[in-house]
């Protein structure tokens, strides 16, 4: 698959979830004339959706309608280091069909963005967990002595080494 060029939207396909920073403010009244900026990170396919979802959790955080705040800023976040591997630890409530579910999982990533791609595909194949049904609710990044998870811990040895099992000899003169 080629990289597009374009819009966010044009990624959609090729990066399935990008961390979007939000930041929303109520609108200024005779009570509260500078009301406070609140920020929002939310993990989606593009910024519509992203818009969709702020309004969706700042209506149940804050008890605030659409109509009475405006969006100031929304864009993609990028990573300051994504070509150093890291240790993600994510918090995050699912909604199954028995009920709402509290849950950690940790992941070995490049990026934020990557490691919380691969936790929504996770729980879709271990859960039956659409995205939709997903709250992240935060997402660090966890040293090494920190790590829970025995999968991962594997990784965390400075003498680990990889077997190369498919090594095939070159002829060194064609007769």
């Amino acid at each position: 698959m080629a990289l597009l060029k374009g819009p966010i939207e044009a990624y959609e396909k090729v990066k399935p979830v990008d961390a979007s920073s939000t930041l929303r403010e109520c609108l200024p009244t005779a009570k509260v004339p500078s009301p406070p900026l609140y920020h929002m990170r939310i993990f989606t396919p593009n910024h519509m959706v992203a818009k969709s979802r702020f309004w969706y959790f700042v209506s149940q955080l804050k008890k605030m309608k659409k109509a009475l705040g405006e969006i100031v800023y929304c864009g993609q976040v990028y990573e300051k280091t994504p070509l150093k591997v890291k240790n993600f630890g994510i918090w995050l409530r699912y909604d199954s069909r028995s009920g709402t579910h509290n849950m950690y999982r940790e992941y070995r990533e490049l990026t934020t963005a990557a490691a919380v791609t691969q936790c929504y595909r996770d729980m879709g194949a271990h859960h039956r967990a659409r995205a939709h049904d997903i709250q992240i609710m935060k997402v660090e990044v966890i040293p090494a002595n920190k790590y829970r998870r025995p999968a991962i811990k594997q990784f965390h040895d400075s003498k680990i080494r990889f077997p190369l099992p498919h090594r095939v000899l070159r002829h060194q003169h064609k007769h």
